[in-house]
């Protein structure tokens, strides 16, 4: 039986074996060739372990923190390992894009990409060959404005039939916002069609993508910084997480091979839809790895389409309810332009140009991945005078350099016409620049994301009236207050959405199957 005398002994060994593993890299540390970027100041043994934020503090507000007292790019080191955090765009290009052959790597994960099995997720591969054929086949369906036109009418009839239930239900604004994001990535991934609420592909769709989130967020487990720890029984101090990776593992497995499978079924009874998955598969005989190539490139197209866009859409409708006058606007332009007898579609985008940039400045509002997924640094680097190791983890302050107020008016303040030309003045930085990522590591579904954000945008505000509520004669004002996580979503609020006319309702009821 374990003791406390046993515990306390453990906690001796594993101090005894840190410092151990302290000296000899003292001992054989060489000499840099330039100094570290400058950050919080560390202690011996644990360096900045103590620095580190917790996942559930918004690591990024600690980052811009940094950024503000030690400038653009920062540095603290754990037990060994150097992070380096960019809190402006400039440095995020020239590290990122411009030395895209060494800041192209991904760390590896211990806890979220080994024991989770998040591994062969394209946004946590290497950098490398394997990455550049995930790439290749994701490009082909969705890797430009014309390759996402092909799945038009995916976006339309399944933004259309979400009208309808937010209509029919407009209380249940998130689990609808979730269904239709899932609707229109399976359907393009899968040739799966969703016909009915609490679906299971949505589902699973959920709950492993709010797995992903949480276990590759900076500072989620300890044993990020510390792998030995993936080696310790459960009961070890620092191991606990031993106890939830094993279900997880179920769920993230279910959720890449239950929709691979579904299709290949199809495929074999003669019934499958075109689709990404089988396409692929077609009249081809396959080895193991590419099968795997295949299966993990869809779930890749899946997870990365499944989760951002309900961010996005949700956050729309929590800016709406806050920033009454801009939908006013956008609604004004609208119905100058579209007039009360059909909805909006995609060949009206270019017509709509304060509508385009409130789009826009939903991205840029609520921050979907505030930092992003670490890069991987892959040979020793001199950038502006500092010294960047090997094996440094890059970490891009997205959400920084999207509130930066130097870049950005009033940052707090939802404004799309900072991304128009009214009197000469120059628009502010197109978010769409910064909140997919940078360099190789780029969403390769950046068209994609945009498209569905513009349409549910669009054409939620031809047919809703989007408010605060009121309980009791007094008005509810929703709270700013993003999640943590890899991926970051608003937090629930009420909201009233009533349609704008009987004319819209009729709108909103015909046949979603046009």
């Amino acid at each position: 039986m374990l003791t406390l005398t046993n515990v306390t002994w453990l906690n001796i060994l594993l101090c005894l074996a840190c410092v151990g593993v302290y000296f000899l890299m003292w001992v054989f540390n060489k000499k840099n060739p330039a100094p570290y970027p400058p950050g919080p100041p560390g202690w011996p043994l644990i360096g900045n372990i103590l620095d580190m934020p917790h996942i559930r503090v918004k690591p990024w507000l600690t980052f811009a923190t940094w950024g503000k007292k030690y400038g653009n790019i920062s540095h603290i080191q754990v037990m060994g390992q150097h992070t380096v955090v960019l809190n402006s765009v400039k440095a995020a290009i020239d590290m990122l894009d411009k030395k895209s052959t060494l800041y192209s790597d991904r760390p590896i994960f211990p806890v979220g990409g080994q024991l989770v099995g998040w591994k062969h997720i394209m946004a946590l591969l290497p950098d490398g060959d394997c990455l550049r054929r995930y790439r290749r086949n994701i490009h082909r369906v969705i890797g430009s404005r014309a390759a996402v036109g092909i799945y038009s009418q995916i976006g339309e009839v399944e933004t259309r039939r979400f009208l309808k239930r937010v209509l029919t239900k407009p209380g249940q604004l998130q689990a609808h916002v979730r269904h239709t994001a899932g609707a229109i990535i399976l359907r393009i991934s899968y040739g799966y069609e969703v016909t009915k609420n609490d679906d299971p592909f949505v589902d699973l769709a959920d709950r492993g993508l709010d797995l992903f989130s949480r276990s590759t967020a900076p500072g989620a487990f300890v044993a990020d910084s510390m792998p030995f720890l993936i080696k310790a029984p459960e009961w070890f101090p620092g191991a606990g997480f031993k106890r939830l990776v094993h279900d997880w593992r179920k769920i993230v497995e279910e959720m890449v091979f239950t929709p691979y499978n579904f299709v290949k079924d199809q495929m074999a009874a003669g019934i499958a839809p075109e689709s990404f998955t089988s396409n692929l598969l077609e009249n081809r005989t396959l080895s193991v790895e590419d099968e795997n190539v295949v299966k993990w490139s869809a779930a890749s197209l899946y997870a990365g389409g499944a989760d951002t866009t309900v961010s996005a859409i949700y956050s729309f409708f929590l800016a709406m309810t806050l920033f009454h006058d801009v939908q006013k606007k956008a609604q004004a332009e609208i119905d100058a332009v579209i007039g009360p007898d059909r909805l909006p579609s995609f060949a009206d985008r270019g017509s709509l140009p304060y509508t385009e940039a409130l789009a826009k400045e939903v991205l840029r509002w609520n921050v979907v991945a505030p930092t992003g997924i670490p890069h991987r640094v892959t040979e020793d680097d001199i950038h502006d005078g500092y010294f960047i190791p090997k094996g440094s983890l890059v970490i891009p302050n997205i959400w920084f350099m999207l509130n930066d107020p130097q870049t950005y008016a009033s940052p707090l303040q939802f404004n799309p016409e900072r991304f128009l030309s009214n009197d000469g003045k120059k628009p502010e930085t197109d978010p769409r620049t910064i909140c997919f990522g940078f360099g190789r590591r780029i969403c390769p579904g950046i068209h994609l994301a945009e498209a569905s954000v513009w349409i549910s945008v669009v054409m939620s505000l031809a047919v809703f009236d989007i408010s605060k509520v009121v309980e009791n004669g007094v008005e509810i004002t929703p709270e700013v207050d993003p999640s943590s996580g890899t991926i970051s979503h608003p937090k629930p609020f009420k909201c009233s959405i009533k349609p704008r006319s009987v004319k819209a309702v009729e709108l909103i009821e015909q046949d979603a199957n046009y």
